[in-house]
């Protein structure tokens, strides 16, 4: 998917976020084996908070545009509106009964064509998972459909200038500093920053926006790749695991009980 590569001048940021069940205790489809989210809570992923805060901090630094995405059912308008109370520019939603069930392949392909229908821009920031499906899977992905470089873990972005940035990179050692070419896609973690709180101005301004609905005719969405017919990922069983708790109270002496865990640990041959 060709992409336009600006130059820095003003910097133009895509921030994907999207709308998730403000619970653990969800509700699961037999028929289907998806979620179901009617009639629960729902609040923006949590760590696309993080995401939308790095976004608008770099629109402080460079001086630039933010643009807000997320695909979702009518109700994610609310996600979006929240991220213009935080102070974005603009929100689109990607909506259309024939997104329903679509899969991380599947979404990373209709963000792909909301990010290429938008035109010009220098990078691209997700969080790096959603509390609901948990797989990190969307923004490589992602990545991948629009042909760009892409770095996941993002703890800092410590430069960007024209054609490049440079970030670091949460790993198990420490820290990796990574140079990538612009325009790029990165995820971040939470460790990136604070997000803010949003200001009574941009609480009224959310209210009163007009938030556009990008459909799968407006993307020119190939519809053999989107929906559950267009998802290679096939859930085959959902399921909350059943908890069994059980134990044996040692007693007698500290003697006594350290021989008898002694001796239970080699009857199950843990030692």
């Amino acid at each position: 998917m060709k992409v336009d590569n600006p130059s820095l001048g003003r910097i133009r940021v895509v921030i994907c976020i999207k709308q998730v069940p403000g619970t653990t205790e969800f509700k699961i489809n037999p028929q289907t084996n998806t979620l179901i989210k009617e009639g629960t809570e729902s609040i923006v992923n949590p760590l696309d908070m993080y995401a939308l805060e790095e976004g608008l901090r770099l629109k402080e630094r460079y001086e630039g545009k933010v643009t807000a995405l997320s695909m979702g059912p009518p109700q994610a308008a609310e996600a979006l509106r929240e991220a213009i109370a935080l102070g974005v520019d603009e929100a689109i939603l990607l909506s259309d009964p024939a997104f329903e069930g679509s899969d991380t392949l599947a979404t990373s392909y209709i963000l792909a064509k909301a990010i290429a229908k938008l035109g010009q821009f220098n990078l691209v920031i997700c969080g790096r998972q959603t509390m609901d499906s948990d797989t990190g899977q969307v923004a490589p992905q992602l990545a991948e459909q629009l042909r760009l470089p892409f770095a996941s873990y993002v703890s800092q972005i410590e430069e960007i200038r024209e054609g490049y940035m440079r970030v670091q990179r949460m790993v198990e050692e420490g820290h990796q500093v990574v140079e990538m070419p612009l325009p790029g896609v990165i995820s971040v973690v939470k460790e990136i920053n604070v997000p803010r709180l949003p200001s009574l101005r941009g609480l009224m301004k959310s209210k009163q926006a007009k938030i556009p609905v990008w459909t799968a005719q407006e993307l020119g969405i190939d519809m053999s790749k989107v929906g559950l017919s267009g998802s290679p990922t096939r859930i085959i069983k959902l399921f909350y695991p059943q908890r069994a708790r059980g134990g044996e109270l040692l007693q007698g002496s500290p003697e006594s009980q350290v021989n008898q865990l002694v001796e239970r640990l080699r009857e199950t041959k843990i030692i």
